[in-house]
């Protein structure tokens, strides 16, 4: 069982990027306009932000890093551990977080490594910060999550297209050796991992003539195999079944339910399905933020993304127990339970 405690780590910051170019669904032409209405209905993305050619996920982090370093007043040297999560690095080799550290001119003594999750990877992120500044004794920590899906979402899939949006967020994590402790847990179930899919370009298929070719799947699905595929129905399933078990289960060994959180904060994968979690859960609507209207599925930003602009003056004004929840492609899934007071939060950036 992969649930842990990690004590003495505080939240010090949380800052979001995302490009400012706006894709309303309304205009998206693979669909008619009771089906727009049905889809905006059920999966809640109205809008979403799309990144031009050449922005890459690591620009949205760098971004998003640099404005907490500089509110935070941390001299780049101060940052012992960098750790970029994303499913769209820069390059297929070298990691994007080697390149990041450069950007941000974080010293060369630095710990710095990729990590290519998904939509648990903001928790499972949290999760190894944590612990690394908990076990090495490293004080200071840059955690930068995101993904530009956009790249690799077919415009004629309409199971794809219209749910992804693109976005980066960074987290300053600190080695305060308070008295308090985060909790942890997380899972991971392979067999499932055919459920959200870019068949080709990695070593298991590689790139060919025929990756690029076009194929109808069916009515309103095409897309080449270098696109993301999704089995909705299964991701719906799993979501949620084994989500509202796993907070269940999570609850029992932390001794939190919904009463000791002020929110909950989940992957924003899709609105029928996340309020179906929530509803199985016990949380409150008013305890569960959304940003899913505006800005899509944003992969691991969404979590942050979501406290960055719906929680804002609260993250900066107060003391928050709150409970986070990521879960999608993998498959994989993580929960969390961590304090954040007045931490530095920076209004939206866009670029």
């Amino acid at each position: 069982m992969a649930y842990f405690a990690v004590r003495g780590i505080e939240l010090r910051a949380l800052s979001a990027a995302v490009p400012a170019n706006e894709e309303r669904n309304e205009h998206y032409t693979r669909l008619s306009h009771s089906e727009l209405k049905l889809l905006m209905k059920t999966t809640g993305v109205e809008k979403r932000r799309v990144a031009p050619k050449g922005m890459a996920t690591s620009d949205l982090c760098f971004e998003a890093a640099q404005k907490i370093l500089k509110e935070l007043e941390w001299h780049p040297s101060e940052v012992d551990l960098l750790i970029f999560i994303s499913q769209s690095r820069d390059y297929y080799l070298p990691s994007t977080s080697a390149i990041l550290q450069d950007r941000l001119g974080l010293s060369v003594s630095s710990m710095t490594f990729d990590i290519g999750l998904g939509c648990s990877g903001f928790v499972y992120g949290l999760s190894i910060a944590a612990s690394l500044l908990q076990s090495t004794g490293f004080k200071k920590a840059l955690v930068l999550s995101g993904d530009v899906s956009s790249a690799t979402c077919s415009y004629n899939d309409k199971s794809t297209y219209p749910l992804f949006g693109d976005g980066g967020v960074a987290c300053a994590l600190e080695n305060t050796g308070k008295d308090h402790s985060w909790h942890f847990d997380t899972y991971t179930d392979g067999s499932g991992h055919e459920s959200i899919i870019i068949p080709d370009g990695g070593i298991r298929n590689l790139l060919s003539e025929a990756s690029f070719e076009n194929k109808i799947y069916s009515e309103g699905i095409e897309r080449s195999r270098l696109n993301l595929a999704l089995n909705g129905i299964d991701i719906f399933n799993f979501s949620i079944s084994k989500i509202p078990q796993s907070i269940a289960h999570f609850e029992q060994l932390t001794g939190k339910n919904s009463r000791q959180h002020d929110y909950f904060i989940m992957h924003q994968a899709n609105m029928l399905m996340n309020e179906t979690i929530r509803k199985k859960t016990g949380f409150d609507a008013s305890q569960v933020p959304y940003s899913i209207r505006d800005f899509g599925n944003t992969s691991s930003a969404s979590i942050g993304l979501t406290m960055v602009t719906q929680l804002a003056d609260q993250l900066r004004s107060k003391k928050l127990n709150l409970l986070l929840s990521g879960f999608g492609v993998g498959l994989s899934w993580a929960n969390a339970s961590i304090t954040a007071d007045s931490i530095v939060c920076p209004d939206l950036i866009e670029l």
